[in-house]
């Protein structure tokens, strides 16, 4: 059984079915590769940094869950980019932006497309599902504006790589302690499969191959 989730769903109704919470935890050590010597702006949106995702049980027989992402999210791809670039930095305010000017290459800014899960009704087997899609968005760093509110925005057209990638993950196996530790696991499997994509296609996508072969010119 399939469901989507697009986006963060704040409204939480509890009723009297069970509820169930999933904070996602994981281990994601750094992938051996030779990183590029760029310097990479990660730009995380509010929406990708706070991601969970909540389901209202449809009967008396399904529990709401409440699946907490973000904090993993973060964790997983700053592991990730630290591992693909000599040098990471965030931003987060207008004084980032001029603090780094001189000094970053592109901007990068992922986003959770669509999230959908599987979930075992009426069975004892813990086997969960979780599909999820990226898209991830690469500009330069005069693309982004502040605003005086302190936030900050880009304009899609300014980007100069633009792409998606799909993740899968299922948990590993049936004999788990719990339906939390099930769903948590397919979560963080489905996270390391969206890293592996990630860097088995990178520079294989046109914009950044062309992006990528301007930036290194000049590089040790």
């Amino acid at each position: 059984m399939w469901r989507s989730v697009t986006g963060v769903l704040l409204a939480l109704v509890l009723s009297a079915c069970t509820s169930k919470q999933v904070i996602v935890q994981g281990n994601f050590p750094k992938p051996l590769l030779e990183p590029l010597p760029l310097t990479l702006a990660l730009l995380y949106p509010d929406a990708f940094i706070n991601h969970e995702f909540y389901d209202e049980a449809k009967g008396r027989n399904e529990s709401e869950w409440l699946v907490k992402t973000g904090d993993a999210q973060v964790e997983f791809w700053d592991t990730l980019f630290n591992g693909m670039f000599t040098k990471v930095v965030h931003i987060r305010s207008h004084e980032d932006l001029h603090a780094y000017e001189q000094e970053v290459d592109a901007v990068l800014i992922p986003k959770v497309d669509e999230l959908q899960y599987t979930i075992p009704l009426h069975t004892s087997v813990k086997v969960y599902e979780i599909w999820m899609r990226y898209r991830f968005r690469l500009v330069e760093l005069e693309a982004i504006h502040n605003h005086a509110d302190g936030s900050l925005s880009f304009n899609p057209a300014d980007s100069i790589a633009d792409w998606t990638l799909t993740a899968y993950g299922k948990t590993p196996t049936a004999f788990l302690q719990s339906d939390e530790t099930a769903v948590n696991m397919a979560a963080v499997v489905a996270l390391r499969d969206a890293g592996a994509h990630f860097v088995t296609r990178f520079d294989k996508v046109p914009d950044v191959a062309s992006w990528l072969e301007t930036a290194l010119v000049g590089s040790p």
